[in-house]
C-alpha cells in the first residue's frame, strides 16, 4: 500500500470511527426508548449521514463521479453494512456470548462487535464505487 493510500485508509478509519462514535452512542441513547433492533436501524442512519460528510469531504476529496451516484453508492454499501452489522450483532448478543456464559452488557458488546465488521469492505466499496476517481 502506497503512503497516499495508507494515509486515505487511516482518514477513512478516523471518519469511520467518529460516525461509529456517532452509531454506538446513539443506539445507546435511543435503546432506552425503544427496542434493540429499531434503535440499530436509527442510529446506522445517523451514522450514514456521518460517514458520508466526512468521507466527501476528507477522505475521498479526488472523487470525480456525480454526487447522486456518490449517494446511491454510498446508501447502496451501507445497506449491504447494516446487513452484516445488524447480523454480527444479534449473533454475538444472543448466540456467542451467552455460550460463552458472558451475561453483561450483551447487546453493547454484540453492537461494537457488528459496527466494526465491516470496517473493510466498506473502504473497498466506497473507494471503488461510491467516490471513484
Amino acid at each position: 500500500m502506497s503512503s497516499a493510500a495508507s494515509r486515505q485508509f487511516v482518514t477513512f478509519l478516523l471518519a469511520g470511527g467518529l460516525a461509529a462514535g456517532v452509531n454506538f452512542g446513539s443506539r445507546i441513547a435511543l435503546g432506552h426508548w425503544m427496542g434493540y433492533v429499531p434503535s440499530i436501524l436509527i442510529a446506522y442512519l445517523l451514522g450514514i449521514v456521518t460517514a458520508f460528510t466526512l468521507n466527501k469531504t476528507f477522505v475521498f476529496k479526488q472523487a470525480n463521479n456525480r454526487l447522486r451516484h456518490q449517494v446511491l453508492w454510498f446508501i447502496v454499501i451501507n445497506l449491504a453494512a447494516l446487513v452484516q452489522t445488524i447480523l454480527i450483532s444479534l449473533l454475538v448478543a444472543r448466540w456467542l456470548l451467552p455460550l460463552l456464559r458472558v451475561d453483561f452488557h450483551n447487546e453493547t458488546i454484540g453492537h461494537a462487535v457488528g459496527v466494526m465488521v465491516p470496517v473493510i469492505t466498506s473502504y473497498i466499496g466506497h473507494k471503488r464505487l461510491s467516490f471513484r476517481s
